[in-house]
């Protein structure tokens, strides 16, 4: 019970900072790459009917933008089926090393995390672990407020945030792609993020309290 309560916090929040990081990169990343949202979209935003497209097309187009994200993915995009112009392509360009720096520390955070993590366990620390779920609950729950409050506002603050340019303001009569990236599907992957680390967080909540249990049984 002593090594619960009484080691120093510094690296515990330390440990729970990274954690959450990583988290909450994980939550993006499965996010980005769960294809089967914006799969669910099409029907759902009437995404087809809206733009005069086929499923088949706006599902190939789609993938192929997605695989782009990918950091193993080295390469220029091409869709099939739809013009790009220079500014839309630089834009793409600027998402995709967005995406791959979520990927680089979704790794190195990983990796720190694992290694602080089987110290902690050695010790039978785990205050980490609450602090983890605290941060990762208040950090998403902060911004979902705003965004809650406006989206079309909120989205075009993290546009202005992320990106130097107003590239990503796109002409669909030159970037034609952006008709079947509705503003809905983005709110809709926001959801979703935020889902992904209220339930990680809970996780940890829950596993904090049964490793103190067994201390405390012990």
């Amino acid at each position: 019970m002593q090594t619960l309560f009484t080691k120093s916090r510094k690296r515990d929040i330390v440990l729970a900072l990274f954690l959450t990081v990583f988290i909450i990169c994980l939550a993006v990343i499965i996010t980005v790459f769960f294809k089967q949202l914006y799969y669910f979209d099409i029907d759902y935003l009437k995404i087809a009917e809206s733009t005069g497209l086929s499923r088949e097309v706006i599902q190939k187009n789609y993938d192929v933008l997605i695989q782009y994200q990918s950091i193993f993915y080295q390469g220029s995009l091409n869709l099939p089926d739809f013009v790009m112009s220079n500014t839309g392509r630089i834009h793409f360009e600027e998402v995709k090393r967005v995406f791959e720096m979520i990927q680089i520390t979704f790794v190195v955070t990983g990796i720190i995390s694992a290694v602080m993590i089987y110290l902690n366990v050695k010790q039978k620390e785990y205050r980490f672990l609450p602090l983890t779920s605290f941060f990762s609950v208040a950090i998403p729950s902060v911004l979902g407020f705003f965004v809650a409050l406006d989206f079309d506002k909120a989205f075009v603050i993290f546009h202005n945030i992320v990106f130097r340019n107003d590239y990503w303001i796109f002409d669909y009569t030159t970037d034609p792609v952006i008709t079947i990236l509705p503003e809905s599907f983005f709110m809709h992957c926001f959801m979703m993020i935020i889902v992904i680390v209220i339930m990680i967080s809970v996780l940890c909540y829950v596993l904090y309290k049964k490793k103190r249990n067994q201390i405390l049984a012990g």
